[in-house]
């Protein structure tokens, strides 16, 4: 059986256009992207985490709030990079 998911970068911009332009638009789009992953029937979400970059920084609080709304989806971390 093979299963299939995604990774997020999670990046966010303040310029021009970009629909994900602060710290909680990226949250807020990354738990809504999961819980309409598992309902297509996606099997995995992961994040990438870059601490001081503008991308999703706080891998747990994140994963937490899309466990609350999630049930079957397999969630985690891609990559956590410190610099």
């Amino acid at each position: 059986m093979k299963k299939i998911g995604f990774l997020n970068f999670g990046h966010w911009s303040e310029a021009p256009g970009s629909q994900v332009r602060t710290a909680s638009d990226a949250l807020l789009q990354s738990i809504d992207l999961s819980v309409a992953a598992e309902e297509l029937g996606a099997d995995g979400a992961y994040f990438r985490v870059h601490h001081f970059a503008r991308q999703l920084a706080s891998p747990f609080p994140l994963l937490a709030a899309i466990g609350a709304k999630t049930s079957r989806i397999e969630i985690g971390t891609g990559v956590i990079d410190m610099r």
